[in-house]
This record gives C-alpha cells, structure tokens and sequence, in this order.
C-alpha cells in the first residue's frame, strides 16, 4: 500500500507515518498543495492523507484539481478544523474520508485500510486468488493455509496484481510502487523480483499464479492459480532470463 502524506506539521507527519508503516504502507511526504497535485497526476498512490491548511494552495484546492483531472486516489482528509461546513465542503469537493486531530493512530491505519479496501471493491482486508491468501492487514501470505515467507518487496509486488486482480500491470508501474520514481534500478530488477517470487509461491503448491504477457507486464488469473504447472516451467525459463541478465 503506497500512500501520499501531505502534511506541513513535522511532528504530526512523523506519527502518522508511525502509524501507517506498522500496517505495512510506503509513505511519501510532501509540505505543499502544488506539490501534492503534481505527484498524484503523475504517480498511483493507494491513498492520499491530506491536510487542509497547507502553506500554497489549501487542501480543498487541491482536492478540487485531483477530481477535476479525474484523479481517483482516495482522499483522507485529517484536519484540525472540525467544524460541520469544513467536513461537508471536503465532502462535497471529492474526498472520501475526514478525521480530526487530534487523532488515534490505530484508528488512522485502521480507515486507511478500509478506505483502499473500499476503493479496490473489497468488503474485507483479505484478498483470495486460488490456494492464495493474501492479508493486508498483517503483510501475510498463505497457500493452502501455510505461510509463505516473502521479502518486503516481493510482498508488495503480490499485493499490486492481487489489488489489480485480472488486469496487466506494467513493469513500469512495479517500479513506481516499489520506489515512487526515486532512485530506480534498472527494469529488469521487476523480472528478478517476480522469478523468485512464483518459485516461492510454486514450492508451497501455489502453481502457476503470475502469468507474462509478453512485452506488455504480468498478470493475475484465478484459473492460472488452480492449474497445474505446464510441461516447460515459466518459472524455470523466467530465472534463466533473469540470470542471463
């Protein structure tokens, strides 16, 4: 989960990413409207955390500019203004959610969960592809109901196919989840990541679960997880192109 935090006060930021990474999310802090603006048109951020009282434009301009520009990322506005008109205002504009400050962490992380899982069309934080579970809550993966021990990356390379469930997803848009366009290596790392990631989901009995759409990215298919691996391995052919490079 990848999270845009716009927020001027320094030390409410550093407890609302506190907050956030104990639920497994990769926060990215911005202090002004202009910038948070710019960020979410370019990059697809899970959700936004914005505060209305930002030293440029204020969080209702920028709310404003997101819906305008068909910007979908979910919004929480966390505000110490509380008044009804500035919740309904907010409301009005586009945003999704509204907490006040002073606010509970645990209620923090536990709203933003449930405004992705709204986002995504789930009804809980569970999300079941074949033999696979995979919990968003605690960043656990199950097949058949064992544990599949995942690195942090390789956990959240799962979570986007399973978020973006019978869609491609680009190489391209791997990098912008695992990095967020900062200091990038080089694509191919994407292919590494996902070879090592179905050898760990096939040897728990996973079977082929991420299949390659050539030239395009990778995707996730129910039918795929529940068929037996074919006669020539993708996974086996995936780690020779990836030791190769």
């Amino acid at each position: 989960m990848r999270v845009l935090l716009v927020d001027t006060d320094a030390q409410a930021a550093a407890a609302i990413q506190r907050a956030l990474k104990a639920n497994g999310a990769v926060i990215e802090h911005v202090e002004t409207g202009e910038e948070a603006f710019q960020l979410a048109k370019r990059y697809d951020y899970d959700a936004m955390i914005l505060d209305l009282m930002l030293p440029d434009i204020d969080g209702y301009e920028v709310i404003r500019r997101l819906r305008w520009t068909s910007v979908a990322v979910p919004i929480l506005v966390l505000s110490s203004l509380t008044r009804p008109q500035a919740k309904v205002k907010a409301f009005s504009l586009g945003a999704d959610d509204f907490l006040a400050r002073p606010f509970d962490e645990s209620e923090l992380g536990a709203r933003i969960q449930a405004l992705v899982r709204r986002s995504k069309g789930l009804s809980h934080s569970k999300i079941t592809v074949g033999p696979i579970v995979l919990n968003m809550d605690s960043n656990l993966v199950t097949v058949n109901g064992t544990t599949v021990h995942l690195t942090e990356k390789e956990y959240r390379i799962l979570e986007l196919l399973f978020l973006r469930g019978g869609s491609i997803v680009a190489k391209e848009s791997f990098l912008n989840h695992l990095y967020g366009g900062n200091d990038e290596p080089d694509i191919k790392i994407i292919d590494v990541f996902v070879c090592k990631l179905r050898r760990k989901l096939a040897l728990a009995g996973a079977g082929e679960v991420i299949t390659t759409v050539w030239g395009r990215g990778y995707i996730v298919r129910e039918s795929a997880a529940a068929a037996q691996p074919s006669g020539r391995s993708e996974v086996l052919s995936v780690a020779k192109a990836a030791s190769a490079a």
